[in-house]
């Protein structure tokens, strides 16, 4: 009993100094997964002497945070930002995950002495992106929204093939010519697995009423993790399901959505902070000395050889220019993944597994240093940095069960053209108003000669018949403004 005060003492000084580090990875420009990793390793058997070596154990608790990672990446993630970057984002995670472990295997082979099994599985362990390093760097490095698109698919679908390629060849099986049908299967299924989730799970939290707001959030992650365990247990790609679920999720017109948002958010982070200081404390700083070289060689391997070949080769039928294809080259950031994936053959006892685990925690600290502190110069050198642009528009919307209507709360981004639009001009479908505007922290009932004013939130009240069309007619003018439908804007 006396031991759990302390316990939790040290949690809570833990989460305060990862939340403390967030800020300190800002200004200094690269992720903030490193500075976990540090207080990790600091706590770890080196540092205050907490002893934590189970392989096991780690590789189960990286795969469930990974799940929450996929969940929040998922839901936060735009269709509307990602759809013209659909087919690159798929190529780069299947065509360049197959290239890259072909080329890294090769050259590891040939470099490091390893046999060919050993040697393809560092490949595979090193092929995958990390969703949390590329959806925590990327969203606000400025780039242009088609090549943060294109990495936040890859980033978001690449662990699922790549966690494929480790199993199979850690499982030591003779490969042969089934095995791209099972590849097939269990992609294909984790997407229907994880398109079925998530339409079903908006479906019933439309439908649904539940008694505190609260247990949207809750309700809303069940279904993605829901949508992991049936992907595992039809021998599909749970991670893919869980992915696509969160996807579809985040795209629809989910009651409280901002505060889904948020609860997701706020786990994902919870997850990249227990995820990593966990890892940081299963490190051995002596092993890493040690694993040095075989480390920087293979960085070296998968950032100038490997990563620009499968681009390359991957979007090919593109034609995109040079510059987006070096940004992309460059931008493919490692991070826990390819850490959890490499404790796979660990716990299976592949000879030389924990040369490979030293060597990718060696990897991952170099690649996030030079990658994560040069995207953002390297963006501006390429041109491909543009200003910042305005939000899409933030509804949120709740039912009102009882009374067959539903309200919807409207934060008025900067930029957005309902700015100086006349609450007359807006002209709500009938069924439909605004019963509060929020300014300046000071709420007032709005008349029709009101004007509202960037930053504003609304309280829209209407019935259910005409929810949609009252979003569509807001999203209409804030794209468009007061004469939205005269320039065929109707805000779908």
């Amino acid at each position: 009993m006396d031991e759990l005060p302390v316990l939790l003492g040290v949690v809570g000084l833990v989460l305060v100094a990862s939340v403390v580090a967030v800020r300190v990875s800002i200004r200094l420009g690269f992720p903030s997964l490193l500075l976990y990793l540090g207080i990790g390793v600091v706590l770890g058997e080196s540092g205050f002497g907490v002893r934590f070596d189970n392989p096991s154990l780690t590789q189960s608790l990286g795969l469930a945070a990974l799940v929450l990672i996929l969940t929040e990446g998922g839901l936060t993630t735009r269709w509307t930002a990602v759809k013209p970057s659909l087919w690159p984002g798929i190529l780069l995670s299947t065509v360049a995950v197959v290239v890259s472990i072909a080329v890294t295997g090769a050259a590891l082979h040939w470099l490091l002495g390893l046999d060919w099994r050993l040697a393809l599985l560092w490949g595979a362990v090193l092929a995958s992106t990390d969703a949390a390093a590329v959806f925590s760097v990327l969203r606000t490095s400025g780039v242009g929204k088609r090549l943060v698109g294109a990495l936040e698919l890859e980033s978001g679908i690449n662990d699922a093939p790549a966690y494929i390629a480790v199993v199979v060849l850690a499982s030591g099986e003779m490969v042969d010519w089934s095995l791209p049908l099972l590849v097939v299967y269990e992609l294909l299924t984790g997407l229907v697995l994880g398109l079925a989730f998530g339409w079903l799970g908006a479906q019933a939290l439309r439908r649904a009423a539940l008694p505190a707001t609260g247990l949207y959030p809750l309700a809303t992650v069940a279904v993605c993790i829901l949508a992991y365990s049936s992907g595992q247990l039809a021998h599909a790609s749970g991670l893919l399901a869980t992915y696509v679920a969160g996807l579809v999720l985040g795209n629809s017109k989910l009651p409280h959505r901002s505060d889904t948002l948020s609860f997701a958010e706020g786990l994902g982070w919870l997850a990249q902070i227990g995820l990593f200081v966990l890892l940081g404390l299963f490190a051995s700083p002596s092993r890493l000395l040690e694993a040095l070289i075989p480390g920087l060689v293979a960085g070296a391997v998968v950032l100038l050889l490997a990563r620009p070949l499968s681009v390359v080769l991957a979007l090919l039928p593109f034609r995109m220019p040079w510059r987006d294809q070096a940004f992309l080259s460059w931008a493919g950031l490692r991070g826990a993944v390819p850490i959890v994936l490499a404790m796979i053959p660990l716990t299976q006892g592949v000879p030389g597994a924990q040369r490979l685990v030293d060597a990718v925690f060696v990897l991952v600290i170099v690649l996030t240093v030079l990658q994560g502190s040069t995207l953002g110069p390297l963006a501006r050198l390429l041109g491909l940095s543009k200003p910042a642009e305005a939000h899409e528009i933030e509804v949120d919307a709740a039912p009102l069960d009882e009374l067959g209507a539903e309200l919807l709360q409207v934060r008025i981004q900067k930029g957005s053209k309902l700015h100086g639009v006349y609450l007359s001009e807006l002209r709500l479908p009938p069924g439909a108003t605004v019963s509060l505007v929020v300014r300046g922290g000071a709420g007032f009932t709005p008349q029709k000669t009101s004007r509202l004013q960037e930053d504003d939130q609304l309280l829209v009240v209407t019935t259910a018949g005409v929810r949609e069309a009252t979003e569509q007619r807001i999203r209409a003018v804030d794209r468009a403004g007061r004469l939205a439908r005269w320039h065929g804007e109707m805000g779908r």
